[in-house]
């Protein structure tokens, strides 16, 4: 089932939209973190549609409250909800929380929110990767993302994080201070479309993406340095 935790309209959805927010600026600073952001005037949609962003790392939350547009949730897997103070904070932001192993589920997730997304008026953001990957690269999309927007006939905004390699490496257990660049990219309208379209669709995402991605990550590298082993 879709959660409407945080999809109801009031003042009370968004007041707590911004004590979370306020919360997780807080941690970037504590971290050393700094982050630049690129293209906010394409977020300057009216109405509803669909972000799709690459996902590395628990600390996307960080470049994700740093836009996160007014009346928008999250679809995320799960697990994460079980992931310690990040799960806590994306619960309290009202993510709406999917189980990957149940495809049919993940489906209906899909169809109900594209249905919520044109009635309440709401944005969406979905990882299409579908897992966390700190591999220099993007991985493949999945389809989920895309046939929401166009089920939907709403636009898909692309934002891309810049690697966290350079001040970041999860395996190694290796952090130090350092810059995340996020690039928010045109949106890519989908009216006319149909289920036929989306493998193309999801294809020129990625491609936009990915070209971005090696962009502002080398950009990043040459500011940050390599992270020393």
């Amino acid at each position: 089932m879709l959660s409407h935790k945080c999809l109801d309209s009031g003042s009370a959805a968004d007041l707590e939209q911004w004590v979370i927010r306020s919360m997780v600026r807080h941690v970037k600073y504590l971290l050393g973190l700094r982050i630049k952001v690129s293209g906010w005037e394409h977020l300057q949609t009216e109405g509803p549609y669909v972000i799709i962003s690459n996902h590395q790392s628990s600390l996307d939350v960080l470049g994700m409250m740093e836009i996160l547009p007014d009346r928008c949730s999250t679809i995320a897997k799960k697990e994460l909800v079980y992931a310690g103070t990040v799960g806590l904070i994306c619960w309290l932001s009202g993510i709406v929380f999917i189980n990957r192993k149940k495809t049919s589920d993940a489906k209906s997730v899909m169809a109900d929110a594209a249905k919520t997304m044109l009635d309440q008026q709401i944005r969406l953001w979905v990882f299409p990767e579908g897992t966390r990957n700190q591999n220099g690269d993007l991985l493949p999309f999945k389809k989920g993302a895309f046939h929401l927007a166009v089920q939907a006939q709403v636009p898909i905004v692309p934002v891309v994080f810049s690697s966290y390699r350079s001040f970041y490496l999860q395996k190694e257990k290796q952090f130090k201070s350092g810059t995340i660049r996020v690039k928010i990219l045109p949106k890519i309208d989908t009216k006319g479309m149909t289920s036929e379209d989306v493998s193309s669709l999801a294809d020129q995402s990625h491609g936009l993406m990915r070209t971005a991605f090696l962009e502002i990550s080398n950009s990043v590298t040459k500011s940050n340095g390599p992270l020393k082993h």
